[in-house]
């Protein structure tokens, strides 16, 4: 009896750690779930073409510089021909009227040509504010932007070449036919700077090192203009995306710190929060909770403070207070 009672103690003991551990125990607050996120760049051209060549390889690393992919050149480089040929042309006419003979002005032409120049300054300044208003908020890019400035300084070109030309054959004098005839080499000039740099664009180069994290067309595919080719994902360029509930919004502000857990991934690693939802939304399907689902949460992004090359796009971490 003596030798029972113990083992029946210690049996008792250990029933009850059983139940306190299943029922008992206090894990502290319930982590906010979310997942990592790459802030990648997505390389495109602005112009249609077959894809000539294809210069990464996905998973691949790239240097800053390095050829990504190119677009059949023959349309791009017919049009430059064609462009040089009219400045040529534009400089020969300008060497026969510095020549001593008179040419006769044609009035209603050059009218008709001012309208039209008229019109294309209207509609290349409007093309030019609507891509500067996207640029500045981030959904056009820099290559947009200086292609629609190129095609307003052509066609303010044009126009002067235009204006030139109908007060040359109002005055027939030959200053002023000069004067046309010399808006008309800028115009020709601006319109092959704009062609040259159109080449440069249809075989980008990395603007920065990054890991290729994506390809989206084979060589000989058809590429729509403005569609990306090659998506690349910078070393460092990840931010956490988590949900918090709606009771511990108010504790989290940027600049707040917070420990970001996962499977795998060692200790936590600290966090800095730069942006919260000015609006509550349901949980989103993408957060794996039975409990969570259908609570009120708001959106938290935050940027580790180092760490960085454990934390890969896609992997779904826990998020605590710091």
């Amino acid at each position: 009896m003596k030798r029972i009672l113990p083992l029946v103690v210690i049996g008792i003991a250990v029933l009850a750690g059983l139940i306190w551990f299943a029922f008992g125990r206090d894990d502290g607050p319930e982590p906010w779930l979310g997942y990592v996120e790459g802030e990648a760049i997505e390389v495109a051209a602005p112009v249609s073409g077959q894809l000539a060549s294809l210069n990464v390889q996905r998973g691949g690393q790239v240097t800053a510089g390095q050829a990504l992919f190119a677009l059949n050149p023959e349309t791009t480089a017919a049009e430059l021909r064609r462009l040089e040929a009219q400045l040529a042309t534009a400089r020969a006419q300008r060497d026969d009227l510095t020549k001593a003979r008179q040419r006769p002005a044609e009035l209603d032409i050059a009218r008709a040509q001012q309208a039209a120049a008229r019109a294309e300054v209207t509609r290349t300044a409007r093309d030019y504010q609507r891509i500067a208003t996207l640029a500045q908020r981030g959904f056009a890019t820099k290559v947009q932007l200086d292609a629609a400035r190129a095609a307003a300084e052509s066609a303010r070109a044009a126009l002067s070449q235009a204006q030139a030309s109908e007060a040359s054959g109002e005055l027939a004098g030959r200053t002023d036919q000069i004067a046309a005839a010399d808006a008309q080499i800028t115009a020709a000039e601006a319109a092959i700077a704009a062609q040259q740099r159109r080449g440069a664009e249809i075989a980008p180069a990395a603007p920065i090192a990054a890991l290729v994290e994506q390809t989206y067309f084979n060589p000989g595919e058809w590429v729509p203009a403005n569609t990306p080719v090659v998506r690349l994902l910078p070393p460092g360029r990840v931010k956490i995306r988590f949900y918090a509930p709606q009771d511990a919004i108010s504790g989290l502000k940027p600049g707040s710190k917070v420990r970001v857990s996962c499977d795998g991934c060692g200790d936590p690693v600290a966090a800095t929060v730069r942006y919260v939802a000015p609006q509550a939304e349901f949980t989103p399907p993408v957060i794996y909770s039975e409990r969570a689902r259908a609570k009120l949460v708001f959106l938290v992004e935050a940027y580790p403070d180092a760490g960085v090359e454990r934390l890969r796009p896609g992997l779904p971490v826990e998020v605590h207070p710091q």
